[in-house]
């Protein structure tokens, strides 16, 4: 297939394109760089299967030639990012969609739709499974995010009812592994930093919220089957695994050799406390579990960070 990206410098998008070209799919990559990097596919160049394209998806697309699919990842996905740049996640959330499932209509293209356990809010039901409704709080400071996303869905859900479009939608839960943006805000690069240097980790609360964990092999395998599945309803694809903050906090702390021990402080506005996918769907219709453990993906990831420069900066 001949592959569009949308956000393909970015952490996941990056390995999504590998896993496309190494499935013998044509990718093209296109990213406005805000978020992402071209640091993320350098290993790429001079891979005649692989082509990049500048642009941000909130503006009209243009692409000449035949699209076969084309699966949209452009957005912010971190905390920092989304709360420093509101109205471009927004955007992109709504704008960059639209503009997206207008390119796969007029290509006759597959569209599959990155969004997030995010949907869910701060869930009333446990584990989270696809049929709730979630629990969001539309004019917090979480909610530019969760409701770009939450919009995305009813845009391609509309495109696949009024216009035929072949949708995919994937409800991506906590995904960790190399490329994570060190300084993104999220816990997994804050907790290895901070272990790095032998600091206390910064635990919210009293670190009772817990997590999932999925290693990102393991979610871009879920991602490509559900691409090449016949389902168009949403899928949660994370790793069932849960554990509190305050335990994972502890992990790093193990695996890393850190003396530096923990420090508490006050939990953030809308901070879910549970988020626990079921997998159920994903495991019938996919055929699909994780595999990666938390502590051998974790010391993977460990380990790609450790040879980071800016970690010591």
């Amino acid at each position: 297939m001949r592959v569009l990206v949308t956000g393909g410098a970015g952490f996941l998008g990056s390995h999504l394109c590998d896993r496309l070209l190494a499935e013998g799919h044509e990718v093209i990559a296109m990213d406005n760089l805000i978020t992402g990097t071209t640091d993320n596919f350098t290993h790429l160049a001079g891979n005649r299967r692989f082509q990049f394209v500048h642009h941000d998806v909130t503006n009209y697309i243009y692409f000449k030639g035949p699209l076969d699919a084309i699966l949209h990842f452009a957005s912010p996905a971190s905390p920092i990012d989304y709360l420093e740049l509101p109205i471009q996640t927004l955007k992109v959330g709504s704008l960059g969609t639209h503009n997206a499932l207008g390119l796969a209509l007029a290509k006759g293209a597959r569209f599959l739709l990155a969004s997030t356990s995010e949907v869910y809010g701060d869930p009333q039901i446990h584990p989270q499974t696809e049929s709730y409704w979630g629990n969001v709080n539309p004019i917090g400071p979480r909610g530019v995010y969760d409701e770009a996303k939450r919009f995305a869905e009813a845009m391609t859900m509309a495109y696949h009812r009024s216009h035929g479009v072949d949708t995919r939608i994937v409800r991506i839960f906590n995904t960790y592994g190399p490329r994570m943006r060190l300084r993104d805000g999220r816990v997994v690069p804050n907790f290895v930093r901070q272990s790095l240097l032998g600091e206390p980790l910064t635990v919210y609360g009293k670190g009772a919220q817990t997590r999932s964990f999925c290693y990102v092999s393991d979610l871009i395998d879920g991602i490509y089957r559900l691409l090449m599945s016949d389902e168009v309803e949403p899928v949660n694809i994370g790793n069932p695994a849960e554990l509190t903050i305050l335990d994972f906090a502890n992990v790093i702390n193990e695996l890393t050799g850190n003396k530096g021990g923990i420090r508490f402080e006050p939990l953030p506005v809308d901070d879910p406390k549970q988020r626990q996918p079921d997998i159920t769907k994903a495991q019938q219709l996919l055929k699909w579990e994780p595999k990666v453990s938390l502590n051998e993906g974790m010391q993977m990831t460990i380990d790609w960070f450790r040879n980071q420069a800016d970690v010591y900066e």
